[in-house]
C-alpha cells in the first residue's frame, strides 16, 4: 500500500490481516522538475502579475471545484486558475464563478506543466474524496504551499507540516486557509520549504526504494 490511510481502510473493512499489510508512501513526482523542452507560460497567463492559486487536473465532480469557487468569493488581488480537461459539464460553474477566476480547459502536457506549478503561489486540492493524488505529488515536488481537504491520505503529509488541512465541502474554511496564505508571504515560504523537504526526504524515490528492499528482506526471512 502507498498510504497509511489505504492500509487502515482495508483493515477496518476486514479485507486484510493488519499484520500482513505494509504501507510505503508514493514518491513525489520530482521527474517533472526537469522535463526536456519545457515550455513557459504564454499569452495572458504570462502577463499575470498578482498571486495565483492553482487548482490543477482533470475536472471531475469529486474535485470540489464548486467548493473552490464559493471559497473564492471575497478574495481579491489574486487569481484562481482552474486548469485541466473537463470530465463533467462545467457550464454552470463558469457562469457562477466570482471575479478573479480563470478557467484553462484543456489537457496540459508535461512540457507545459512545470510552468503552471512554478507560477503558482498556492496549490489547492479541495477534493470531496480521494486516496492519493498525482497533483498532490506534483505540487510537493515543486515545493508549493498546499491546501488540502482532510480526505484519504492527505492528512499524512499535513501531519508532517508540509500542507494545510481543511474539512471537505467547507468553503469558509478553505477561504480562510487560502486568504491566510495569500496575505502572508512568510507562511507561504515556510509551507513550500516543508513540502520540498518531505519530497526530498520521506517521499524521495531513494527512500521508497530502500523501504521496498527492507520489506523484501523481511519477507524472505
Amino acid at each position: 500500500m502507498h498510504s497509511e490511510h489505504g492500509r487502515d481502510r482495508l483493515v477496518r473493512e476486514g479485507a486484510v490481516d493488519p499484520a500482513k499489510v505494509h504501507a510505503i508512501p508514493h514518491g513525489a513526482f520530482t521527474h517533472l522538475l526537469d522535463v526536456p523542452e519545457a515550455q513557459p507560460l504564454t499569452g495572458e497567463l504570462a502577463g499575470v502579475t498578482g498571486p495565483v492559486v492553482l487548482l490543477f487536473g482533470l475536472l471531475r465532480p469529486y474535485k470540489g471545484i464548486d467548493v473552490a469557487l464559493e471559497a473564492w468569493r471575497g478574495i481579491t488581488g489574486a487569481e484562481l486558475w482552474i486548469v485541466g480537461m473537463p470530465r463533467m459539464d462545467i457550464t454552470g460553474l463558469k457562469a457562477s464563478a466570482p471575479p478573479g477566476v480563470r478557467f484553462i480547459e484543456r489537457f496540459v502536457p508535461d512540457t507545459e506543466l512545470a510552468a503552471f506549478f512554478a507560477r503558482a503561489d498556492v496549490v489547492t486540492l479541495p477534493y470531496r474524496e480521494i486516496d492519493q493524488s498525482g497533483v498532490h505529488f506534483t505540487a510537493r515536488a515543486f515545493g508549493r504551499p498546499i491546501v488540502l481537504t482532510d480526505v484519504g491520505g492527505f492528512s499524512e503529509v499535513a501531519a508532517a507540516g508540509a500542507a494545510l488541512l481543511v474539512p471537505p465541502g467547507d468553503p469558509a474554511a478553505l477561504r480562510g486557509a487560502l486568504k491566510g496564505l495569500l496575505d502572508d508571504e512568510q507562511a507561504r515560504t515556510s509551507l513550500g520549504h516543508a513540502a520540498a523537504r518531505v519530497a526530498q526526504e520521506d517521499y524521495s524515490w531513494d527512500s521508497i526504494a530502500a523501504a521496498h528492499l527492507a520489506l523484501y528482506d523481511r519477507l524472505r526471512a
